[in-house]
């Protein structure tokens, strides 16, 4: 059907036969010919939605800003809908209404209206909102959660009682000789970790409300919806979840913490759950541990030469306290363990303390807190002291206890590399005279600062110059020479990124090189806006400089930069 509208955009001359031929060619690759055409920018994707609107009398939709709810979704099981080429989008009285992209497939309709015993309307949509759609709803796990929900309430013949809400399903893994009713609930489950696992998210949030059970997963640093499952699987799911983690399915009153380990053909792959009573149920969070996208090599995390020059200097240091700061999520415990494999040595006895433990370390004595029975950052520091450590890294310092044990240990011949929460490096010497400590035990113990965020990255296969004017560049601090060869780019959005725009995220840095001449400065008690402009006057790149450096390199957007780093 695709060769038949390729035929029909020749002979009304929206392309030329000569294009047509190329297009021939790719199609032995297994390129549709119409995708041919968009790719080579041979008609653009407006025009050509416009064009087939008016030839078939179709109304035209922009897909991309639907959310279509899995009852929907659930109305065309995937083969079909992949067979005839459309997704459903609405189902009011009788009738649902689809998108498609290629109205040729619109013969497929009948069918699809005896499959659903629905009446069926049809609305045109442009192709690449329709496979990132199609992505979205009808790939990998996503389809397996929808054939799973599908088949659940297909047999479920449980009765539902003025008390069910308050029975909890036990949920067996197949292996174990559970239920048939049970292979739903678990192929649901397998099917959230594996889309979770194929959009490389970081997490994965399982969340009950009032009227509706929801799965988010953030990727890129970005929340969005994968799936919404019905009320009456709720307690299997969470119950699931509960086993895989190996928790308590029969507490439900107070947070639990759990595990889970997947092998994913050669790839090991952790995550650590965690469940937290709401008002509607349990709501279940799993961060994605996966040793293989963890880059542990201080070169590859997007440090500038002159950064990680500092950087090092730092954490070589015989003794002294190295700190990393940045919000949630900003990739710390990917550099501290970064700077901890470059100093693991045979020669030197490496140990932390850390809340918890994210990936094992070959060769690092790693201790996980356990404040219960009393095990806190400050008491597994003051023991590991006993230990004959060279090197200490301390999960946070969240207290004054940790902070004063830390500066100890820095001050007592041992190298102790941390993190904190700071806006930005300077702001650390501040924060950590707020928790309780002394000027003179700061500028005498803290060697390095750091402060780090992600940024997302333009995705490459949709990667579009992005004009801006050149007043913009000149409030941002460049001459008006650099302003007007200034060339920003965006993602456009694609079937690749989600139609995001955006794909991967690099890392971001401002480090602080804590010389004599801000020590004195910190001693005089002089204001952090002060210390931050005599850093950078010695050479220190703050956040907002390293942040437009990757715009100019094309890996990140303007928006970007701006909105994740503040004015220096």
């Amino acid at each position: 059907m695709s060769r038949q509208l390729a035929e029909m955009l020749v002979k009304d001359k929206i392309v030329t036969p000569q294009q047509l031929l190329e297009a021939a060619d790719a199609t032995n690759l297994g390129k549709s010919y119409v995708r041919y055409f968009i790719e080579k920018k041979y008609i653009a994707e407006t025009k050509l939605l416009y064009y087939l609107s008016q030839k078939f009398g179709l109304p035209n939709i922009n897909l991309a800003k639907f959310e279509i709810v899995e009852d929907t979704i659930r109305l065309v099981p995937p083969d079909i809908a992949r067979k005839s080429q459309v997704i459903p989008i609405q189902s009011n009285k009788g009738t649902l209404v689809v998108a498609l992209c290629d109205p040729t497939y619109i013969s497929s309709l009948e069918s699809l209206k005896f499959i659903s015993k629905m009446n069926i309307e049809a609305v045109l949509t442009s192709y690449s909102a329709f496979d990132a759609a199609m992505s979205k709803y009808y790939s990998g796990g996503s389809a397996n959660v929808g054939a799973a929900i599908a088949t659940y309430q297909k047999d479920q013949k449980v009765e539902k009682s003025a008390d069910a809400a308050f029975e909890l399903v036990q949920v067996h893994d197949i292996e174990s000789g559970g239920d048939a009713q049970d292979v739903p609930v678990i192929q649901l489950v397998n099917g959230l970790l594996s889309e979770a696992i194929k959009r490389m998210a970081s997490d994965i949030h399982v969340e009950p409300y009032e009227k509706k059970f929801r799965v988010r997963m953030r990727v890129d640093g970005t929340m969005f919806e994968v799936a919404q499952i019905p009320l009456d699987m709720k307690r299997a799911v969470l119950a699931r979840l509960k086993i895989m983690s190996r928790m308590d399915i029969a507490e439900t009153r107070i947070p639990q913490d759990g595990r889970i380990k997947l092998k994913q053909a050669s790839a090991e792959i952790d995550f650590r759950v965690n469940s937290m009573p709401t008002l509607f149920g349990e709501k279940i969070v799993l961060r994605l541990l996966s040793k293989d996208n963890l880059k542990l090599n201080l070169l590859k995390l997007g440090f500038e030469a002159q950064q990680l020059e500092v950087f090092k200097k730092g954490i070589y240091a015989p003794n002294g306290l190295v700190l990393v700061t940045g919000p949630t999520g900003s990739g710390k415990t990917t550099t501290l363990y970064s700077a901890l494999m470059e100093l693991n040595q045979i020669s030197d006895n490496l140990s932390t303390v850390e809340d918890p433990v994210e990936y094992n370390l070959e060769g690092i004595n790693q201790v996980q807190v356990h404040k219960d029975i009393g095990l806190t950052f400050a008491s597994v520091l003051r023991t590991l002291l006993r230990q004959d450590p060279d090197i200490i890294l301390v999960g946070e310092i969240r207290d004054f206890e940790t902070a004063e044990v830390a500066v100890q240990a820095a001050l007592t011949g041992h190298l102790v590399l941390s993190t904190l929460h700071t806006n930005d490096a300077p702001g650390t010497i501040t924060r950590l005279m707020n928790m309780g400590l002394e000027p003179f035990l700061v500028t005498s113990s803290v060697n390095t600062i750091l402060a780090q965020r992600l940024l997302r990255t333009i995705c490459s296969q949709c990667k579009i110059e992005s004009p801006v004017p050149k007043e913009k560049f000149i409030s941002l601090g460049f001459s008006e020479e650099d302003a007007v060869k200034m060339k920003v780019f965006k993602g456009k959005g694609c079937k690749n990124c989600n139609n995001t725009g955006y794909k991967g995220r690099v890392a971001i840095y401002e480090v602080l090189n804590f010389s004599q001449n801000l020590k004195e400065m910190v001693l005089k008690g002089e204001t952090n806006n002060e210390i931050k402009k005599q850093a950078i006057k010695e050479g220190m790149r703050t956040l907002r400089m390293t942040g437009l450096a990757k715009v100019i390199e094309g890996l990140t957007t303007l928006e970007e930069a701006l909105s994740m780093t503040m004015e220096s």
